[in-house]
């Protein structure tokens, strides 16, 4: 019985906050700590851990030198971070990530469709005092708000 409870204790203190999370995400510098950190979060059940996964996993298609590769690897993941959107749409880390993808896409892919539409929901989340003010700072520094 004891291992049980030290396997579920310890199954409990590696789980990470989303503040963690978000924290870890902005400090991803490498190839192999994005391989790490999709790996830790890409079977969670949090729609917000999940978009910075799908921000990582959009990234790392620049590591292909195949275009066609490229492109197939952007548009699987821009359709996983929308489909997550329209299920969350109230989710400020959904809206974050998608505005920085976007913001940083080049124009020529389309990716540009929401941009306006996550700013004013964005700007809306910035001028609240609420639990996701940890966030404001990451949003000022990676988006053009």
């Amino acid at each position: 019985m004891l291992g049980f409870v030290s396997l579920l204790l310890m199954f409990f203190l590696s789980i990470s906050s989303i503040e963690e999370v978000v924290e870890e995400f902005h400090l991803l510098e490498t190839r192999e700590s994005e391989d790490v950190f999709v790996k830790n979060y890409t079977l969670s059940s949090q729609p917000s851990i999940l978009a910075y996964v799908c921000a990582v996993e959009m990234k790392q298609a620049k590591y292909s030198f195949n275009p066609i590769v490229k492109l197939k690897i952007f548009k699987q993941t821009k359709k996983k971070l929308d489909s997550l959107i329209d299920s969350h749409p109230a989710d400020i880390h959904l809206r974050y990530i998608r505005l920085v993808l976007q913001e940083k896409t080049p124009v020529l892919l389309g990716y540009n469709d929401n941009i306006e539409e996550d700013k004013v929901f964005l700007k809306g989340k910035l001028e609240t005092a609420d639990d996701s003010d940890y966030l404001d700072l990451y949003i000022h520094n990676n988006t053009s708000l």
